[in-house]
């Protein structure tokens, strides 16, 4: 009996465990407007200070990988801490509740557009909750710099390098690979005696072409709603650098070779996409329920996912093995402050369209305030925010 009872209660603690996972991120997919920076500020918000699934730099870690696989990466953060949490389990539950949400919304958005017209306007809403984003975004990266180039000044210098890279409109798949490959490079040649450094250089020649491999193949899809689901496969699974790098395969596929969408068709998707909370690529339903309905925006958001759940579970297991491998772990460092350095980038550029007039700027700084000195969740801020600037246009 008390083997049974013992079985029980192991039972009843993963069970409890996947379901914190299942909540936390629901409430993420919910409310996390902005973009792939704020889901990964709210993260480290939620996940690293207040509820301690990891440490910081472990998350730094899972935050590097999770922008060296194709996808949306912000998602895959956090099927990475999913994982972490509650095993291969885990990984679904996170990565399918915070999905959902904005899967579910983009699609009822995509009905009425095809019923109606016309094209959701919430610009008024999110006007109060862009200054809130940029205040939680600014935060998280105060706290992730100096964990990101905490290891050497060299880091700093490939942080400075990638900011300048970013901000000159390098492609973040460049600026990602190049900071591993520069901080690789370096440790290369620092390392005394010849045979050792032609050891490493060899290593980091190899490295670089596998890197710089590509495919040619390409999957012919049939108009039909199985090439909608192959075609966001394809996608999925090459789709480097986020949600802006997204619009140019989506146009090359769907506007310029099947012609299946029109540009202006293909820029409203986008527009609902960025809308809505959770992850941007959803915009892959919106355009699935255009083309086949229902069956075309589950397919298409299974294609677009799907990917990343795989290339996650195959991922995690060999982080120890990088950190472990002179090579490896040096390219990571270098992923991880580039991927700091993008957020930057990504959040000045944020900045110059949230914070646009007198009412936005006092948002921000409040939220600033409210979230350093009074420690109030982002969850509560963005809330707030939405609500401002729903009264200050009625009024």
């Amino acid at each position: 009996m008390k083997l049974v009872s013992s079985e029980q209660g192991a039972t009843s603690s993963k069970l409890a465990v996947l379901a914190e996972v299942g909540r936390v991120f629901l409430v993420l997919g919910l409310t996390a407007f902005g973009g792939p920076a704020v889901h990964v500020a709210m993260m480290e918000e939620e996940l690293v200070r207040k509820r301690r699934w990891v440490t910081p730099e472990r998350f730094l870690d899972l935050f590097g990988a999770s922008n060296l696989i194709p996808g949306p990466g912000s998602t895959e953060l956090g099927i990475f801490l999913g994982f972490e949490r509650a095993g291969l389990p885990g990984l679904v539950v996170a990565g399918v509740c915070f999905i959902l949400p904005s899967a579910v919304l983009t699609g009822l958005l995509a009905w009425g557009y095809l019923h109606w017209g016309t094209r959701p306007e919430l610009a008024g809403v999110l006007r109060g909750v862009k200054p809130v984003v940029i205040a939680v975004v600014a935060y998280a990266i105060a706290k992730l710099l100096p964990k990101a180039v905490q290891r050497s000044w060299v880091l700093g210098l490939v942080g400075a390098a990638a900011v300048a890279g970013a901000w000159c409109g390098v492609s973040p798949l460049v600026v990602l690979l190049s900071s591993g490959m520069a901080t690789i490079a370096w440790r290369a040649l620092t390392r005394r005696g010849p045979d050792a450094r032609a050891a490493w250089m060899l290593e980091l020649t190899g490295a670089a072409r596998a890197l710089g491999m590509e495919s040619g193949a390409d999957v012919v899809a049939a108009p039909s709603a199985m090439g909608v689901l192959l075609s966001f496969l394809k996608i999925g699974a090459v789709s480097f650098g986020g949600g802006y790098v997204l619009v140019a395969f989506l146009r090359g596929d769907f506007v310029l070779t099947r012609h299946w969408l029109t540009e202006s068709q293909l820029l409203d998707a986008v527009a609902v996409g960025q809308l809505t909370p959770g992850p941007v690529f959803t915009t892959a339903t919106f355009i699935g329920y255009l083309l086949f309905g229902a069956k075309g925006a589950a397919l298409a958001t299974i294609g677009i996912f799907f990917p990343g759940f795989v290339l996650v579970a195959v991922t995690r297991p060999l982080l120890a093995r990088m950190r472990s491998s002179p090579i490896l772990a040096g390219f990571l460092d270098g992923a991880n402050v580039a991927a700091v350095s993008l957020m930057i980038v990504a959040t000045l550029g944020l900045a110059r369209a949230a914070l646009v007039d007198g009412p936005t700027l006092a948002i921000g700084v409040v939220a600033a305030v409210l979230h350093v000195r009074f420690k109030v969740a982002s969850v509560w801020l963005v809330l707030g925010g939405a609500a401002v600037s729903f009264v200050l246009d009625t009024a």
